[in-house]
């Protein structure tokens, strides 16, 4: 099994409509690790971590995300691999 961890940065109105909650539930119904949170500047910022698919599927997840956001884009770039195998929200 081929893991990997990417850092996406998700921009557009994604904070303040269950942005984070939605991408922790998905990422752990993909069986992720990582984290993700709000930032200063209105964008959301994720780490996923675990199979290539399985993460890939979640960067096609966060292009759409949950019905009330709406999203102008998602930037990622490759990270190194941590071991991480839990899923948090971060402030």
């Amino acid at each position: 099994m081929a893991t990997k961890r990417v850092r996406g940065y998700v921009s557009g109105v994604v904070q303040g409509v269950g942005f984070r909650y939605s991408t922790a539930q998905e990422a752990q119904r993909l069986g992720l690790g990582g984290y993700v949170r709000n930032l200063f500047d209105g964008r959301v910022e994720f780490e996923a971590e675990g199979e290539a698919d399985a993460v890939d599927r979640l960067v096609v997840w966060a292009h759409r995300g949950p019905r009330s956001a709406s999203v102008d884009g998602v930037e990622t770039s490759g990270q190194p691999t941590r071991g991480d195998t839990e899923f948090e929200i971060r402030g």
